[in-house]
């Protein structure tokens, strides 16, 4: 049977409190008591009467007082006298009338009454209540029978309720049976963290100890992680693991960056300026039939004819024409403008005066043809498809003056850098050579880092020692080199196969043109590799491109017979080239003969 649960707070000062205590422990008769040990406040307790002591040892005290215990404040008593709540709240008494427990469990025959919550107005000012899981367990009490008890029962002195209360908690926590078991498992569960014990307080030397579960926790996370558990996490014994397979970090770290701001991106025109019709062009990936002049002039190849336009003037004129068993297979114009020199698929070199219209010498040497040329000065370098490379000095008729035998394949990319001291190679054996002028008889570097033909050579004009170069279908990639020590700066996977590549003067950035499958121009920052812009340019791949002298204007060519001007690096107003300027031929143009 339940008995209800009084809780009834002094009004009694702190001084009288203490001469009460002293008076009811002398008292109160001498019951067992077990100890109910808080772990936090030390200066205050709650007291419940204990349903542990049989029926038959109950004798109702004469003190309210006569349980609290005399070693420790901070324990609660179980015991058979009355019980108080010591508070500094509003006094609400409560009694009922008292009965008589005779079994500590609950008859499994008598229907469970209905759940009922008492809700016990709290005071902020409530120094009583030890921790909040205490007294929200003490509030959340399964009390079913307090609900049917009459309110006339009440009596309305405080001193009855005073003295009865007590009694009343120890009938009533026989009754608490919240999960169908006794009344001292229900104690336990509604205080949480609160525990029995039977002699005092627990030592300290057994709290430190962990319990079992964190004990199983650790073995079994430091048997997953293959390590015990007094080693240090960061200490690798054995060695660290190694990758099955090589790893590239310039292809994990040296990624594009993300495309720049809105605030630092250069508006640029996503259509062409011009377009002009290159009917019957030839759509082969290793010759170079565009070139465009320090005179604003366009020269462009279309099978045996040779082309000039004027961008002064938008005028065409057509500079020669070869014979029919063979075709042009490269053009390009001198420093100073005033020249053309043309590569034959017979492997001839002609060099032609344009202000005259007339061939000033021609060249032989090549067993194959000719599909690159670069200017240096008074020396023109041409290569084969057998690979071969020749030097050769306008200015005598003994024009050979050197042969560079660093391809085994052909030859589809030469390049000079401005000073003259370094040329670059490119061929269709997936390799870079870098020759130093003082010294041709063997490459200074050779890299061979490309998966395919490399045509796309270009120096930088604010940076004399980098050089960039593009690889074609089977690679994609774009090489950034440091020319003096031979080491690759950065990398990018352009996604399509690079034809060209070109320098701005006034700006750092490089244009690369692609070929399958995107047919698109990209201009890239450097050194951050950043996309600015991809502008998709023909319909079908980009075979050549050239830089207009005031470097603003790239002309590209496509095999859809199309020849098309972007307006990619417009000049700021005031703004003066990064580069140098053109270098001209070397001593009167009478000397080449």
């Amino acid at each position: 049977m339940a008995c209800p649960v009084v809780m009834s707070p002094p009004t009694t000062p702190l001084g009288i409190k203490r001469q009460t205590r002293l008076r009811s422990q002398q008292q109160s008769p001498q019951t067992p008591i077990r100890k109910l040990v808080l772990s936090e406040e030390k200066e205050h307790s709650i007291h419940i009467a204990s349903p542990l002591g049989s029926a038959s040892k109950r004798q109702p005290s004469q003190s309210q007082k006569s349980n609290i215990a005399r070693s420790s404040p901070k324990a609660i008593d179980l015991g058979v006298s009355e019980f108080s709540l010591t508070g500094s709240g509003n006094p609400t008494p409560v009694t009922t009338e008292r009965k008589t427990k005779k079994s500590s469990k609950v008859s499994a025959t008598k229907p469970r009454p209905t759940k009922t919550t008492l809700r016990v107005p709290r005071n902020p000012t409530d120094r009583f209540i030890p921790q909040r899981l205490t007294s929200e367990a003490i509030d959340n009490v399964n009390v079913s029978r307090i609900s049917s008890r009459s309110e006339s029962a009440r009596p309305s002195s405080r001193e009855s309720s005073n003295n009865d209360g007590s009694t009343v908690l120890a009938s009533a926590a026989n009754d608490l049976n919240i999960f169908g078991g006794s009344a001292e498992d229900d104690l336990a569960q509604s205080f949480g963290r609160v525990r029995l014990e039977d002699d005092g307080a627990e030592d300290e030397e057994s709290t430190k100890k962990p319990s079992p579960r964190t004990v199983a926790y650790q073995d079994s996370l430091a048997q997953a992680c293959d390590m015990h558990i007094g080693s240090r996490i960061l200490e690798f014994k054995p060695a660290a693991p190694q990758s099955t397979k090589p790893v590239d970090l310039r292809a994990q770290y040296n990624r594009p960056l993300k495309s720049i701001s809105g605030q630092l991106r250069r508006r640029i025109a996503s259509a062409p300026e011009r377009v002009l019709d290159a009917p019957s062009i030839i759509d082969d990936y290793y010759l170079n039939l565009l070139d465009w002049s320090a005179g604003n002039q366009v020269a462009v190849a279309l099978e045996r004819s040779v082309y000039i336009w004027s961008a002064d003037t938008g005028s065409v004129n057509s500079l020669f024409e070869t014979s029919d068993d063979t075709y042009i297979t490269s053009v390009k114009w001198s420093g100073d403008g005033a020249y053309v020199a043309a590569g034959l698929d017979n492997g001839e070199v002609q060099i032609w005066d344009v202000e005259d219209g007339t061939k000033l010498r021609s060249m032989h040497g090549h067993p194959q043809r000719v599909g690159v040329m670069g200017w240096n000065k008074h020396l023109l370098s041409t290569g084969d498809r057998s690979g071969l490379i020749i030097n050769h000095d306008v200015r005598v008729a003994d024009h050979n003056v050197a042969e560079l035998t660093g391809h085994s394949h052909e030859v589809c990319g030469l390049e000079w850098r401005s000073d003259g001291q370094m040329l670059a190679s490119g061929g269709n054996d997936n390799l870079v050579n870098i020759w130093d002028a003082r010294n041709l008889m063997e490459a200074k570097h050779t890299k061979t880092n490309h998966h395919a033909a490399v045509k796309a050579l270009a120096w930088c004009p604010w940076q004399l020692n980098l050089l960039a170069t593009g690889g074609g279908s089977n690679d994609k990639h774009i090489h950034f080199w440091n020319s003096t020590t031979g080491a690759r700066l950065n990398s990018i996977d352009t996604g399509s196969q690079v034809t060209s590549l070109k320098w701005s003067p006034h700006h750092k950035e490089i244009v690369s043109t692609g070929g399958f499958p995107n047919n698109a121009l990209s201009v890239w920052v450097y050194p951050t590799l950043a996309k600015m812009i991809e502008i998709p340019a023909h319909e079908q791949r980009i075979l050549f491109s050239c830089l207009s002298p005031d470097g603003q204007t790239l002309a590209t060519a496509s095999a859809d017979e199309n020849l098309k001007f972007w307006k990619l690096f417009e000049k700021k107003a005031g703004q003066t080239a990064v580069s140098a300027k053109p270098r001209a031929l070397t001593g009167p143009t009478t000397q080449i003969r």
